[in-house]
């Protein structure tokens, strides 16, 4: 299975993207879903995460402006970034979680640049 995200870009401070991330085939069991970030020289951080009960959290520095979505059925996640800053520019990656081998799943990263 194999994870593909898309939507990234160059958007100026203060924009929106979407980002989504999609499954190959379908993976079962899935307990969460979730987008990191890696910004050049730093370590991946987490954005948010979205369970498969629908409970979300955030990284503070994100809260109130990203929201995150699921569809466990269509194995697909997405993040609606607004109000963006230049600090949010970095590689976004999807991460899926299951209770099944492999257990965690990685999709390349999309990259989002923002410009201020």
């Amino acid at each position: 299975v194999q994870l593909q995200a898309f939507g990234g870009g160059l958007v100026q401070a203060g924009g929106s993207l979407r980002l989504s991330c999609a499954a190959s085939r379908r993976i079962f069991s899935i307990t969460s879903m979730a987008w990191y970030r890696q910004a050049p020289g730093k370590e991946r951080e987490l954005v948010a995460r979205i369970t498969n009960g629908g409970r979300t959290n955030y990284a503070d520095s994100v809260q109130g402006r990203f929201t995150i979505s699921g569809d466990n059925a269509q194995n697909t996640v997405y993040l609606q970034m607004s109000s963006l800053k230049p600090e949010d520019t970095g590689d976004y990656l999807c991460n899926v979680q299951s209770n099944y081998y492999p257990y965690i799943y990685w999709g390349q990263g999309t990259l989002v640049t923002v410009s201020s």
